[in-house]
């Protein structure tokens, strides 16, 4: 695209009243040959900013914002330097000329400028025809009742579209405009025998504007289940683009400008109660799959991003992408907790804006919301389903500066769902891209076993996977070795296992020793699982008595330790006596047995 020339650029700066239009954003009073009043910029209560209306400059003694007429556009409103010279054009009444232009560039600067006229022309008809047409009275009726006042829904332009076939084909050619046009603009589309239609006929309009506020397109609602799909939008072309539009960024990026944040959710009814509500720096992904287009908008409006959509697995996951693209971007990304079922319009429509505004007061970072959603998601009863949680967690904390709050606070929250010690997870770090401390596993009770078993026998803090790894293995080596398996199986207790699920296998193979697949539970398929798998895992290996022993008194260690952390949180200094020297006589058992194996 060629530029504006330097004489159009410096016209538009000369037609500014740098007053008026500073104005509109501080209340300035006149202090001799300058204008003084509270700085747009950033807060305070004594009056910093001055504005030169002579030389049409702006300095803030406060921050340091400075600029001309250009300048403060861009940065209330978000804009970059062209639409913020376009702006500034439009309303002082400035033609810009352009620097010299190849003939197909001007053809298509044209063209463009002809279909922005008719999508905007379409889009005031549209809006005229939900206020005055009988046919629109059912719309009318549905915003109502989803609690849209009047106000908010002119704000936005929402509209009506006939449901005539070609209604507003034959109005838009009667103006001037050729089939062409409309079909290239989206408006209109070609039938099998070649007659022209109307794309939208019947549907609540939502006029979908860039941050200048020219309208590109429109998402288009129907009022019936008959007419399908719900929700349509203007079909891509040279000026539509869905994965760059963000509804209601024009209305928002002042507000988003001022505030540093801005707020994005997923559907268009969603921003009209918000902005209804005076939550105004809000505006509409359109959807869950936030776009690299979209966040590079939402980060030219404001430095900190807060998203919330649906707490559905659809909308977390679009949740943790929009993560990933902001920390590319260096946007500040905070995550609103939405209630399961509930829209933000629903919420605001049953509970008022202020339950908005209590959970966006509630905003957490990625990191944390990423932490939580494992936690939440995890059968915590289960050893195996504690194993994939601390697996998923892992890296997710890595992410975190090492020498954050953010850190030690997702650690010790990560910790306290997962019942084990901090320091499992710090160790989770440490040995994280190194080999991990495997479970034994003994088919021959030889040197390779025993140095597995070393390697868990040194690690400073075994992860439940592991500790959970070696209760199963165990029960199958019991299986597998029957003539010393079966006093061993008499002597587990419940806590020698993690969870109750290892608990329950542990007693159907107590009952059924000698036939560990008979009469397994119809009603507890998770159980019939477990035990099946043991049960043929046992039936493939070889586990000598050694090994058995070792791993017993693993299993052994694990509970005493168990039985001293539980102690020590309830603060039962003679418990702590009584289990340290059981400690100790467990693992001399185990440096002698290792001993001997190796």
């Amino acid at each position: 695209m060629s530029l504006y020339t330097k004489d159009s650029i410096d016209r538009v700066k000369d037609a500014v009243d740098m007053v008026q239009l500073v104005g509109a954003r501080s209340d300035l009073r006149r202090q001799g040959a300058r204008w003084k009043g509270l700085c747009p910029f950033h807060d305070e209560h004594t009056p910093s900013f001055s504005v030169n209306a002579e030389h049409r400059l702006y300095h803030c003694f406060g921050c340091g914002a400075s600029g001309d007429a250009i300048r403060f556009v861009q940065e209330t409103e978000a804009l970059d330097f062209v639409a913020a010279v376009e702006l500034l054009a439009d309303r002082y009444g400035v033609e810009l000329k352009r620097e010299e232009e190849d003939p197909q560039a001007e053809a298509r600067r044209r063209r463009r400028e002809r279909l922005l006229r008719l999508v905007e022309r379409t889009a005031a008809y549209y809006e005229r025809y939900l206020w005055e047409s009988a046919e629109a009275s059912r719309a009318r009726t549905y915003l109502t009742g989803r609690g849209l006042g009047e106000e908010v829904l002119r704000a936005f332009r929402i509209g009506y579209s006939p449901s005539a076939w070609d209604h507003v084909s034959l109005r838009a050619q009667r103006d001037g405009f050729r089939p062409e046009e409309l079909a290239g603009a989206g408006l209109a589309q070609r039938g099998r025998q070649g007659g022209l239609y109307d794309r939208f006929r019947g549907r609540i309009m939502f006029p979908l504007a860039d941050a200048r506020g020219r309208v590109l397109g429109y998402g288009a609602r129907s009022l019936s289940d008959e007419q399908r799909p719900k929700y349509i939008n203007t079909a891509e072309n040279e000026l539509y683009h869905k994965g760059r539009q963000l509804f209601g960024i024009d209305r928002a990026r002042a507000t988003a400008a001022k505030k540093g944040r801005i707020v994005a959710v997923e559907g268009y009814t969603d921003v009209l109660a918000l902005h209804q509500g005076g939550i105004t720096e809000s505006v509409a992904i359109m959807g869950t799959a936030i776009t690299q287009e979209q966040l590079a908008e939402l980060s030219r409006a404001a430095g900190s991003m807060y998203l919330a959509l649906d707490a559905d697995g659809a909308g977390q996951e679009a949740m943790l992408r929009a993560g990933r693209g902001a920390r590319e971007r260096k946007l500040e990304l905070r995550v609103i907790g939405m209630p399961d079922g509930s829209d933000p319009a629903d919420l605001i429509g049953r509970d008022g804006a202020e339950a908005f505004d209590e959970l966006l007061s509630r905003a957490v970072t990625v990191p944390e919301f990423e932490v939580r959603r494992v936690l939440e998601s995890a059968d915590l009863a289960e050893p195996a389903a504690r194993d994939r949680a601390l697996a998923e967690l892992v890296p997710i904390l890595q992410s975190v500066d090492a020498n954050s709050v953010l850190r030690d606070h997702l650690v010790r929250l990560a910790a306290d769902k997962l019942d084990v010690p901090p320091e499992n997870l710090h160790a989770q770090f440490a040995t994280a891209g190194r080999e991990p401390v495997l479970a034994v596993r003994v088919r021959d009770g030889g040197a390779d076993g025993a140095a597995r078993a070393d390697r868990f026998r040194r690690a400073s803090a075994p992860t439940i996977e592991t500790v959970a790894r070696v209760e199963r293995e165990f029960l199958t080596m019991c299986l597998a070795d029957p003539t010393n398996g079966r006093e061993y199986l008499e002597r587990l207790e419940d806590d020698h296992f993690s969870s109750a699920a290892l608990r329950r296998v542990r007693d159907h193979l107590a009952t059924h020793f000698d036939d560990p697949l008979a009469d397994l539970p119809a009603d507890d398929p998770a159980l019939a699982a477990q035990v099946t798998d043991v049960a043929m895992r046992g039936e493939e290996e070889h586990a000598s008595g050694e090994a058995l022993r070792l791993t017993f008194l693993q299993l052994e260690l694990q509970r005493v330790n168990r039985r001293l952390r539980h102690a020590e949180r309830d603060g039962n200094l003679e418990r702590q006596r009584e289990l340290w020297p059981v400690k100790e006589s467990v693992k001399v058992q185990i440096d002698e047995l290792m001993g001997q194996t190796l």
